[in-house]
């Protein structure tokens, strides 16, 4: 040691940390997307985040086919009735998979301009003179492009071969949404790359971002049971150590009616903590979306009222819509009666009370599991924020030394935090406790620490009665100056 004299100082760590603040609801969306539209085409099972509603177009591609591009559902819905920000899309249409061959269509060129509609994936594209003949080359005899309609537009270039002609032969690839299956959004680990697929992109969200999944999506595919039954078990344990919950359509193709939901619901098995069965679908001038999609929005939107703390269940807040639907398009009429008989079979739904709401605060997991903190979805979130901010504020301190220091850190700074939401109401009251008979003497020398964390969000109020009586003691009243 240097010989010292004079006064010196030195820091230590500071004893309390800071919690970190995570999205809530951060949407996690996987679906097909119009990728020949985009820009700057996202490639396949490869998660993007977006803030702006341009982002997601510029990378996936727009259309207002929901039924064929459900990707393009979220984004309108999303960015555009709902105003909240940001999602992680991913694609799993695939253009090097789902496509067909066309060959030799012919198109007539009107002003030196051809206007076609059709799904072209433009780098396939060949362009001739006739059936049989050379492809031309690009920018040299033509440009190919696709117009604000998403018509593909070729234009013949002045001094180009193509110039003179009236009519041209294509011969393309095109994009065919409907070869993609509920295995294709399962998705999977290939075996000689690594490389992940469908739902098993959701890993990748925190690794690539620094956010954690809040909410899993795959509208249009979710009513599959396969697909339903991965996105409950991803929301579960994601990355080893987050939780999340999955937004899923039960099918109004086959289940018409109220009355057949509750037994579609068992019979495809929706029942999980983590997954919120949703029926019917909604509209909105014209414009049918899953009632998954837009309570998502509900979702972020009333996170994002109250500091992002998910304390506040979704239910009786606005949908942006004006109908319930069938996939048919047929209206679906439901009064308090009719809908609080879905919300006691554990399925959210649309209701028109003084304007419309997303209406029910049940997991699919209820009535079979009355556990508080499985079945009201608002405090199965909380559960699940509580496990996520507790693991991404605490994690520099795996592999510190564990002594008395670490465990004072631990237990006041997670102590100071939930008074803290405790005080602003977003919890009854919380409390972290390092006890003795839960860590064992030979599971502290292996390393091992447990916290037990108490603390109890608010239950959703959603029974308020008045009981009225007639109190003959008022009539006295009467003789009363």
């Amino acid at each position: 040691m240097a010989y010292k004299h004079g006064i010196y100082g030195s820091e230590v760590a500071t004893s309390l940390v800071p919690m970190t603040q995570i999205s809530a609801g951060l949407p996690v969306v996987f679906g097909t997307a119009p990728v020949y539209l985009a820009k700057n085409a996202a490639k396949p099972n490869e998660p993007k985040l977006c803030y702006k509603y341009a982002e997601a177009v510029e990378q996936f591609g727009y259309s207002d086919q929901f039924g064929k591009y459900t990707l393009c559902e979220f984004m309108r819905s999303q960015f555009a009735l709902y105003g909240v920000a940001p999602v992680v899309f991913v694609n799993v249409l695939d253009p090097a998979k789902h496509k067909n061959a066309v060959t030799n269509k012919k198109a007539a060129l009107t002003d030196k301009v051809a206007k076609i509609a059709a799904e072209a994936i433009l780098p396939t594209l060949k362009v001739k003179k006739s059936e049989a003949g050379q492809p031309m080359k690009e920018n040299v005899d033509y440009t190919a492009a696709y117009d604000s309609e998403a018509r593909l537009t070729i234009t013949a270039l002045a001094g180009g071969e193509l110039y003179d002609v009236a009519e041209i032969v294509l011969d393309y690839d095109e994009l065919d949404a409907s070869q993609v299956t509920p295995g294709d959004v399962v998705g999977g680990i290939d075996a000689q790359t690594g490389a992940a697929a469908g739902l098993e992109c959701v890993s990748q969200v925190y690794p690539k971002f620094g956010l954690v999944p809040g909410v899993i999506l795959v509208p249009g595919f979710s009513h599959y049971s396969e697909v339903a039954a991965v996105m409950a078990t991803k929301a579960t344990r994601i990355n080893g150590r987050f939780e999340a919950i999955a937004l899923a359509d039960i099918s109004t193709k086959e289940a018409k009616t109220y009355t057949a939901v509750s037994e579609w619901k068992r019979a495809k098995n929706f029942v999980h903590p983590h997954l919120v069965a949703c029926w019917p679908e909604v509209a909105l001038g014209g414009r049918k979306y899953h009632l998954s999609t837009q309570l998502a929005g509900v979702i972020c939107a009333t996170d994002a009222k109250n500091d992002d703390v998910p304390y506040k269940s979704p239910s009786n807040e606005s949908l942006k819509c004006d109908a319930a639907v069938t996939d048919e398009g047929a209206e679906v009429l439901l009064d308090v009666e009719t809908a609080a008989y879905l919300n006691g079979q554990g399925v959210v739904t649309a209701l028109n009370e003084g304007g419309w709401h997303a209406w029910g605060n049940r997991t699919s997991c209820y009535p079979s599991n009355t556990d508080v903190k499985d079945a009201f979805i608002p405090i199965r979130r909380m559960f699940c924020w509580m496990n996520n901010t507790l693991a991404t504020t605490f994690w520099a301190k795996i592999d510190n030394p564990m002594n008395k220091r670490l465990i004072d850190t631990i237990v006041d700074s997670a102590n100071i935090w939930l008074n803290g939401l405790a005080a602003r109401g977003y919890i009854l009251g919380g409390r972290v406790e390092f006890r003795e008979d839960e860590n064992t003497t030979t599971e502290l020398m292996d390393g091992i620490m447990r916290f037990h964390v108490y603390f109890t969000p608010p239950s959703p109020a959603r029974d308020i009665e008045f009981v009225q009586e007639y109190d003959p003691t008022y009539v006295k009243t009467l003789f009363e100056d």
